[in-house]
């Protein structure tokens, strides 16, 4: 059995004895930013909640950061709070529910599950919380559904990050080759936009036929699973795009693992373990989506909803394609 953890940024493999220069430009600002100016005197601290899926992925350690450094800015007080997994959905609403008793004056949210935690958040906007969604985004339709305001929305755009991702390794294609897709956790909107990306480029070069597309749930662990089943079942695979770089790097070590060459590996995040197999051969390209930038403009919209002005529905953060070149 495998057990994989992160310290730091580092990957660390346990085993169990049982039986930035040049980028390319993705996606601009869609709307002006909020400016950053205090919401409220200084004797009158503001309490704002951020609320991430899990931090066992150095990526939203990115977001907390950025938040954290609007939180010293700007003067307020900033309680981060996580689910133990991505998929710990239950828990995030409980979480949610402690911040709602806590009267906190904003919640800022990256949910697990784009519509299971609407009604948990409806409940914290009736008691006149202001919700911030950033990186994985609520449904639209949930939330119309269930009666909520609008709900400002700040991410890169997924499905044309991943296009241009899983475009950047189907273009160096020139013979016929399988391709696997290792999806996000379903329910998750950022999953399903990062895989219709990665389909519309793929389909868009003949030589290349998707013959699997599975979900490892966002988990190294669970991707490392999976590739072992992909490639039993479809050893010509040589191409893999994966929604997310811990997936990405769970992928990488079955290949060290097994041996083989010649596959070449999309990812998305622009992690520090994945930057360095690009470096190293094993990783082809990832997606630097500014995890930092969507954690601070989410204090300062929040912050902004909070003085009684009006902020974008929709801001997308620049993303940038991340390549052995982009890296020298």
């Amino acid at each position: 059995m495998r057990t994989w953890q992160y310290i730091g940024t580092g990957l660390l493999l346990a085993l169990a004895a049982c039986g930035d220069s040049a980028q390319t430009t993705v996606a601009s600002v869609t709307a002006p930013l909020p400016e950053a100016k205090p919401v409220a005197p200084k004797a009158d601290v503001v309490r704002v909640a951020l609320i991430l899926k899990t931090l066992t992925n150095p990526f939203f350690h990115e977001i907390k950061k950025g938040a954290h450094r609007a939180e010293k800015e700007q003067g307020i007080t900033l309680d981060v709070r996580a689910a133990t997994q991505e998929s710990s959905i239950e828990q995030q609403i409980q979480i949610v529910e402690e911040q709602i008793a806590a009267k906190v004056a904003a919640i800022i949210i990256v949910p697990g599950d784009s519509r299971r935690l609407v009604p948990v958040l409806k409940k914290a906007q009736d008691a006149g919380i202001k919700i911030v969604n950033i990186d994985d985004r609520l449904s639209p339709e949930a939330i119309k559904a269930a009666g909520m305001q609008p709900v400002p929305f700040i991410s890169v755009a997924g499905e044309k990050a991943a296009y241009l991702a899983a475009k950047y390794v189907a273009d160096t294609i020139t013979k016929p080759t399988e391709v696997a897709i290792v999806e996000g956790i379903r329910s998750a909107d950022n999953a399903n936009l990062r895989k219709a990306g990665a389909e519309r480029a793929f389909k868009e070069n003949p030589k290349l036929r998707i013959v699997a597309s599975e979900t490892a749930n966002w988990k190294i662990d669970e991707a490392f699973a999976l590739a072992r089943r992909l490639f039993k079942a479809h050893p010509n695979i040589g191409v893999v795009f994966c929604a997310n770089d811990m997936m990405a790097l769970g992928v990488v070590h079955y290949l060290q693992e097994s041996g083989k060459k010649n596959v070449l590996v999309a990812g998305f995040d622009a992690m520090d373990d994945a930057k360095a197999a690009i470096r190293a051969g094993q990783m082809a390209v990832t997606i630097d989506q500014q995890a930092a930038n969507q954690g601070y403009q989410g204090v300062l919209t929040a912050l902004a909803m909070l003085r009684g002005e009006t902020v974008p529905e929709l801001v997308e953060v620049e993303a940038a394609v991340v390549t052995a070149d982009s890296l020298k």
